[in-house]
């Protein structure tokens, strides 16, 4: 039996393991009581955020619960906006909703105050490294700054970010100055998640897919490839993960634009295209979450299937995107299971 001393960071250093090391995406959350019990406890989903108390045991309970080999910081990726000064606001049912992008906005956003403002996060990281068990990963986060931008250029989402897409074209300059600010907020806050603790860091463009050719390369490449050299500029051996979701095609431009040192599968990404960049660097994924609500046979196929595809170099195993509110606590524990062959 291999030694699983901090298996995700073994994976991150190009290791292939006899069983991959497993955790999910959003395993803190609404699909467990125990979240839902701590969550009412804020008034808001940002105060839940800063809250370090509440924050901590939010990001502990799915590793009490299923013994995941990493946990992930709970927070959100509007904390950096919020931080800078941009005005944001989740309404209850939904979602975050952002004051649209003026100039004006931009003008205002404070770099001096990211660090204060975010001391809280830091403080839950900090707990957490003391709190979790030593073999489990700490994973630090923050939304790529295309994703973080599509909310705010209509103030909130829309079928396939129409509003981003269109504001990126008319206003390049208006949504580069916006970028750039959270670029340099972004490195801020992922270099101090590692001095607090965090091992690793996983940078989320959940909309990178919607973009053309060219937009992919400029919002998309670009942008994440100034936080990975921002990092690595201060900690070298930063080890950094990068999920553009809905990118299968263009895995490999990203990979190497932006210098990632791991890369998250979403469900949809062909089984040779995986193969073909898990010899470039480890991958993460990529079992469709609505296998694991499904449960049964639809995921006992789901698992082998990606264990099979992924066991021939380093893996990590995950979903191909977030576990969704609905998913049965039960069907996760089966999932672990099964990917740690017990």
């Amino acid at each position: 039996m291999e030694s699983h001393e901090r298996a995700v960071m073994r994976v991150l250093a190009g290791e292939k393991l006899e069983r991959p090391p497993i955790w999910m995406m959003r395993q803190a959350g609404r699909y467990l009581p125990e979240y839902r019990a701590e969550r009412a406890k804020a008034p808001n989903f940002l105060d839940f955020c800063y809250n370090t108390d509440l924050a901590t045991e939010v990001t502990l309970q799915p590793i009490r619960r299923y013994g995941f080999d990493a946990a992930i910081l709970f927070s959100d990726i509007f904390v950096v906006p919020d931080a800078l000064g941009y005005p944001v606001n989740f309404e209850e049912g939904r979602g975050p909703v952002l004051e649209p992008l003026s100039i004006e906005q931009v003008e205002k956003l404070d770099q001096a105050r990211t660090m204060e403002h975010l001391a809280p996060v830091i403080a839950t990281v900090e707990r957490l490294r003391a709190e979790l068990p030593t073999e489990t990963t700490l994973l630090g986060f923050c939304g790529a700054p295309w994703t973080v931008a599509c909310y705010s250029v209509a103030g909130h989402t829309t079928q396939d970010q129409v509003a981003a897409r269109i504001g990126s074209y008319k206003d390049p300059a208006l949504l580069t100055a916006f970028i750039d600010q959270l670029v340099e907020a972004s490195i801020t806050y992922l270099v101090a998640q590692l001095d607090g603790g965090a091992d690793a860091l996983q940078i989320f463009d959940t909309w990178a897919g919607v973009l053309d050719d060219i937009g992919f390369e400029q919002w998309s490449v670009g942008p994440t490839r100034k936080i990975v050299d921002g990092v690595k500029a201060q900690r070298p051996n930063a080890k950094i993960i990068g999920f553009p979701k809905a990118s299968a095609a263009r895995l490999k431009r990203y990979v190497e634009g932006t210098g990632v040192d791991a890369v998250g599968l979403d469900w949809t990404v062909p089984a040779e295209v995986a193969q073909e960049i898990q010899k470039i660097v480890p991958v993460q994924g990529n079992m469709d979450p609505m296998r694991l609500v499904a449960g049964g046979r639809a995921l006992e196929t789901g698992i082998d299937h990606a264990l099979e595809v992924l066991g021939n170099g380093p893996h990590i195993f995950n979903l191909g995107h977030g576990v969704v509110p609905q998913t049965p606590p039960e069907h996760v524990a089966e999932m672990v299971k099964r990917v740690k062959g017990l």
